[in-house]
């Protein structure tokens, strides 16, 4: 590990303020992915700013139709919530499925959405659930959110505050975990938003590409079927799929049609 500066601001705008005037600044949130990274010498930032102790980048609000979570809230917290358990169920269920109990109660949604490691859970939730990421500059759609590998449509300094979750009419999460990590070999997210006469339905995915993405395929056979058979025979192409010692892209396509019919599977009991 590198030689670095440690800070502690005690407000956003302090803590953006330094971001802007270090050239080689790093927020650091939970540092489940930053600190292990140093360790590496995979990055080796000249300034870790610290969001620990900044109350305003935490907790937990829900209303009729969305529950928006700060970006310091850490993963307990949203397994715990019953704001969260009530509102959006599946969305406690998979924070439930995080790492293991350090990991939960350090990591925190801001810090997974930010690092983006494409075999990260809440990626797939922030698709399948219509989120809305906002920062101080701004407010980015799920769908424009995420680039490429750890790549994200936040820019130099930019800090994510919180994320907004759209309340759908059921969901599910769904993983083929690695044993050892924990992380998302295939993670599969659907969420039925339902409608007048007709279904809308959302399918978020991650650990199978570069970063997580929609299936479109399986969000029109289950929007005019909300059923596992709707999403049983879809065979998705491995083009582009990750391919590393733990699955090749082909595994990975394959995981995805058996996880989705899982997750959907889940959401109707």
């Amino acid at each position: 590990m590198h030689a670095f500066q440690y800070h502690k601001p005690s407000s956003t705008k302090d803590a953006i303020s330094l971001a802007g005037s270090k050239s080689e600044g790093r927020y650091l949130a939970g540092g489940q992915s930053l600190v292990q990274a140093m360790k590496l010498r995979l990055t080796s930032p000249s300034d870790l700013i610290d969001l620990g102790t900044i109350k305003d980048l935490s907790g937990i609000k829900a209303s009729g139709s969305s529950v928006e979570i700060g970006a310091m809230t850490r993963h307990a917290e949203v397994a715990g919530s019953s704001d969260v358990k009530r509102a959006i169920p599946s969305l406690a269920a998979m924070a439930a499925l995080i790492g293991d109990r350090q990991v939960r109660h350090m990591g925190t949604i801001g810090g997974s959405l930010a690092n983006s490691d494409p075999a990260a859970d809440y990626p797939a939730a922030v698709l399948a659930l219509n989120a809305t990421i906002t920062t101080n500059k701004r407010k980015i759609a799920a769908d424009q959110f995420f680039k490429g590998l750890y790549e994200t449509a936040l820019e130099p300094g930019e800090l994510i505050t919180s994320v907004t979750f759209q309340v759908p009419k059921r969901g599910a999460y769904m993983k083929f975990r690695n044993p050892a990590s924990r992380f998302a070999l295939v993670g599969v997210y659907v969420a039925d938003f339902g409608g007048s006469g007709r279904n809308e339905v959302r399918v978020g995915v991650t650990g199978a590409g570069a970063s997580a993405f929609r299936q479109g395929e399986m969000e029109k056979a289950l929007s005019s079927k909300f059923a596992p058979e709707s999403v049983a025979g879809i065979k998705v192409k491995p083009d582009g799929l990750n391919n590393d010692l733990h699955a090749s892209p082909e595994y990975r396509a394959h995981l995805i049609t058996v996880m989705a019919k899982r997750a959907v599977e889940a959401a109707l009991k």
